[in-house]
């Protein structure tokens, strides 16, 4: 039985800072991903980080931006701490070796993105989270980091609701073990694949959310759900928010720059969720073409596109069949980014140390990144702050849980009945007779329903539908049956795990929007349009209750400075 005092499920940058982190503070560290980590999903960040590292920027009014951004859902405390710590941890990047694009002057440069004020997003080109993921990579083997890579974290082992590690299975040869640890990181990214198209790769199932909600810890504000203004129709390849920041154009069918209309004062610079509305209702009105709107480059000039874009150059030529040097590209809003995830305080803690018992978690067990809801993005996530909470919370979070670990004992563990009930699950599933349903339908289903009922708009009757559909497919997962009964390398036995652990996420993200009976951020209900504070200027929060059903709450927002008001760009 493996055994170390901080244990890491995920291999991305939330993972990795963490590892990093509390390997400094000489910690037994190892980091569990089920794929190698350099094929991590944040390389897929393209357009940049955001930081206040000008002259003519401040912490602030970084601040009051991520604040307006998230519709005032975003925690204040929390967010406080995202913008004053982002400058030293910039710096701590380009120390590391991260080569940030330059001014003229030497000094690291920055773009415009949606919702800023100033031009505040650090970048490499458009491919700064691979970039970085790299550079934070090579730090980790330097130090001689331990890790189990395509490992699959089956459950969290919990004694009274104390974490004491994990069991996984080894994906290449089937073989399962237990991990023991005094503290455990979730940081295993979104939900990407709940939904069908997604800019999200085909890894991100959700895994962390479901393993923290199984274990007795909360959800939080999981109706936030983020579409990107700018996907491709046929496949939902990300075109990052980065080409509007150099100044690209939306355009619909007439040729109309049409944000001109919805935003007046930042148009095509908008926040997400404001962009991804105007396009949609262009498209409804009939201004789109073939479901898609236009994002045009072409005035950019050959220079600035080669060296600062070259990549959506090339994904727009390969995937779209298009030239953006010479025509605009379609896109269409869609599926990117979860603002909600497992609540956790400013340290990674998934459970209340206030004593005040304010939501319910599991002692010992930590999250950071897109699964974690430290709630520094609220209704809304602008572009460039999913980088940076990654960076600044995987580190604090590294910090949490070796502090945690240096003051608690090891938890026993019975090795043997664990790994027989990993065993026993798996044993199940091979012995339903063939010819059942497939997981690849099942999934379908369920994505499709969630892009139909819980996207850019929403109403009653559309979501109960498709928590209805949710609910449906769950119902039919014991039918699933696998022609494929081995034990190295079943990739159609891992599918069914993973769609099991993104039905328990996809039922609470519709039961959250089904309740939240307002608009705020990402969270555009047609049948209530507005914003209401009095009633729902609040968090919701999910967990299981004593039947193993979901139980919703609310707790309130942190407030330090700024009010909430009336949100316009």
């Amino acid at each position: 039985m493996p055994q170390h005092q901080v244990l890491i499920v995920g291999g991305g940058l939330a993972g990795m800072r963490a590892a990093q982190k509390a390997q400094e503070l000489g910690m037994d560290v190892a980091m569990i991903s089920k794929i190698f980590p350099t094929r991590s999903h944040s390389a897929a960040a393209q357009g940049g980080v955001q930081a206040a590292v000008s002259e003519d920027d401040s912490w602030e009014s970084h601040a009051y931006d991520t604040v307006k951004g998230s519709d005032y859902l975003g925690d204040q405390d929390a967010i406080e701490i995202l913008c004053s710590e982002a400058p030293d941890d910039i710096y701590s990047l380009e120390r590391m070796g991260v080569v940030f694009n330059r001014t003229e002057e030497g000094k690291i440069d920055a773009r415009a993105f949606g919702g800023t004020s100033v031009k505040r997003t650090c970048y490499v080109a458009d491919q700064t989270g691979q970039v970085l993921l790299h550079v934070m990579w090579e730090q980790l083997i330097k130090s001689g980091l331990k890790v189990y890579s395509e490992w699959f974290v089956m459950d969290l082992i919990v004694e009274d609701n104390k974490v004491a590690g994990c069991v996984a299975m080894e994906i290449p040869t089937g073989k399962i073990e237990v991990f023991r640890s005094k503290s455990l990181i979730l940081a295993t990214g979104g939900i990407g694949q709940v939904y069908s198209p997604t800019t999200n790769g085909l890894v991100v199932t959700a895994d962390g959310q479901a393993l923290a909600y199984k274990a007795g810890a909360t959800l939080m504000d999981m109706e936030m759900v983020q579409h990107h203004p700018t996907t491709m129709q046929a496949n939902g390849v990300l075109i990052t928010e980065g080409a509007r920041g150099e100044g690209a154009y939306l355009l619909n069918s007439k040729g109309e720059r049409f944000m001109e209309k919805y935003a007046p004062n930042m148009k095509e610079l908008a926040s997400r969720d404001v962009v991804s509305r105007a396009e949609t209702m262009e498209i409804r009105e009939g201004r789109g073409v073939d479901g898609c709107v236009f994002l045009d480059l072409r005035h950019l000039g050959r220079d600035l596109i080669m060296t600062k874009l070259s990549q959506i150059y090339e994904l727009s030529r390969d995937y779209a069949n298009t030239n953006i040097l010479e025509a605009p590209v379609p896109i269409q809003p869609g599926h990117h980014y979860i603002m909600g995830g497992i609540k956790t305080d400013v340290d990674g803690r998934t459970w209340d140390v206030s004593g005040q018992n304010r939501w319910q978690g599991v002692e010992g067990l930590f999250a950071a990144g897109e699964c974690a809801n430290v709630s520094v993005h609220g209704g809304n996530r602008l572009g460039g702050n999913s980088l940076l909470d990654t960076i600044v919370f995987g580190r604090r979070s590294g910090q949490g849980s070796t502090d945690y670990a240096k003051s608690t004992d090891w938890v026993n563990i019975d090795e043997n009945s664990v790994i027989r009930g990993a065993e026993d699950k798996i044993k199940e599933i091979f012995a339903r007779p063939s010819g059942g349903l497939r997981t690849a339908n099942l999934r379908s289903e369920m994505g499709s329903a969630m892009n139909d009922g819980i996207a850019v708009f929403r109403n009653e009757e559309g979501m109960k539908k498709t928590l209805e559909s949710v609910r449906s497919v769950r119902d039919r997962f014991p039918k699933i049956s696998l022609d494929n009964k081995g034990k190295i390398f079943n990739t159609d036995l891992l599918s069914v795990l993973e769609l099991e652990f993104m039905l328990d996420v996809a039922e609470v993200i519709g039961i959250g929007a089904i309740e939240r009976k307002e608009s705020r951020g990402a969270h555009a209900r047609e049948d209530y349009p507005d914003r209401n504070d009095e009633e729902y200027l609040k968090h919701t929060v999910v967990n299981l209750d004593e039947n193993g059903e979901p139980k919703l709450n609310y707790i309130p927002v942190t407030m330090t400075q700024w009010e909430p008001q009336v949100r316009t760009y």
